[in-house]
C-alpha cells in the first residue's frame, strides 16, 4: 500500500496549514493515506471553543504580544503553541463510516507515540497532568514515580466525509517548557481556562533527545510503517530534514 508523505514547511502559516488541509482532502478523494511530521512556525493555533469564548480577542492580542501569531484550527479542543522548533504531527487515513474508528484511532495514535520516545530513551506514558494546555485522554507525558508530570503531546482528530486528520504536538527540547508557558499562561487567563505553567514537559526531560530531526524521523517513519512513501515537500526544507 502507498503512503504521501510532506516533509518541510511552507513560506507563511497560511499556507503551511493549507499544506495540512490538503492532505485530508487528497486522502479523502484518492484512498491514499497521507503523512507530515514538520515544524510549523511560530504560532498559537486556538480551537473552535476558543474563538467562540468572551476573552478570545484578548487572548489572540496576549499571543501577538509575545511574537507568537494567532491562528484558527479546525482540528482539536484548545490553544496549542508552536515556538518554531515544536513538532507537529499530522496523519490522514481513509475512512468509510464517520461515525466509527475515533477511539480507536486516538489510542492508536498515542500509543505509537509513548512506543516512538520510549524507544529513543523517553520515560513516558499516555495521560497528562492536571491543568495541561489543551486537555485530552489521549495525551502522552513524561512520568514521576508512576504519574503524568509533564505533558509531551496532545493528539487530536478531525473527520470529513471518507478521511480522517489525525494531529498532534509534540514539545522536543527542555528549553522550550518555559517557552511555551511564558506565552499559554496569558492566552489562558484570558480564555478563563485553568493552567498550571509546570504542567508543561519535553521529550528531553523525560530522557529522550533534544533534537527534533531526530524525533520526527522516528515519528514519520513509525508512521509510515511497511508502506511505500511518495516523498513531496511542503515548501523550504527544514535543517532537521522533515
Amino acid at each position: 500500500m502507498d503512503i504521501r508523505v510532506y516533509r518541510g514547511r511552507a513560506d507563511d502559516p497560511a499556507a503551511d496549514r493549507a499544506v495540512t488541509a490538503n492532505l485530508l482532502t487528497q486522502t479523502a478523494e484518492t484512498g491514499v493515506p497521507a503523512v507530515r511530521v514538520w515544524r510549523p512556525h511560530r504560532q498559537v493555533a486556538f480551537g473552535r471553543r476558543d474563538s467562540h469564548a468572551d476573552g478570545y480577542d484578548a487572548a489572540t492580542e496576549a499571543a501577538e504580544a509575545r511574537g507568537y501569531h494567532a491562528v484558527d484550527r479546525r482540528v482539536g479542543g484548545r490553544a496549542v503553541a508552536y515556538t518554531g522548533r515544536t513538532l507537529a504531527i499530522a496523519h490522514a487515513v481513509p475512512i468509510d463510516d464517520i461515525r466509527q474508528g475515533m477511539c480507536d484511532r486516538y489510542s492508536e495514535t498515542s500509543q505509537l507515540l509513548v512506543d516512538v520516545l520510549s524507544d529513543l530513551g523517553a520515560d513516558v506514558t499516555r495521560g497528562e497532568p492536571a491543568n495541561a494546555y489543551c486537555p485530552g485522554s489521549h495525551s502522552v507525558s513524561s512520568v514521576d514515580g508512576g504519574e503524568p508530570v509533564g505533558k509531551v503531546a496532545g493528539v487530536a482528530q478531525r473527520v470529513q466525509s471518507g478521511a480522517a486528520l489525525i494531529a498532534g504536538c509534540l514539545t522536543v527540547a527542555e528549553a522550550d517548557e518555559s517557552e511555551l508557558s511564558a506565552v499559554l499562561g496569558p492566552v489562558y487567563r484570558k480564555l478563563d481556562i485553568p493552567f498550571d505553567p509546570d504542567s508543561v514537559g519535553s521529550v528531553s526531560t523525560a530522557g529522550g533527545p533534544d533534537d527534533p530531526g531526530v524525533i520526527a524521523e522516528a515519528v514519520e517513519t513509525a508512521l509510515v510503517g511497511t508502506r511505500s512513501p511518495t516523498v513531496s515537500h511542503a515548501g523550504t526544507t527544514e535543517t532537521q530534514g522533515n
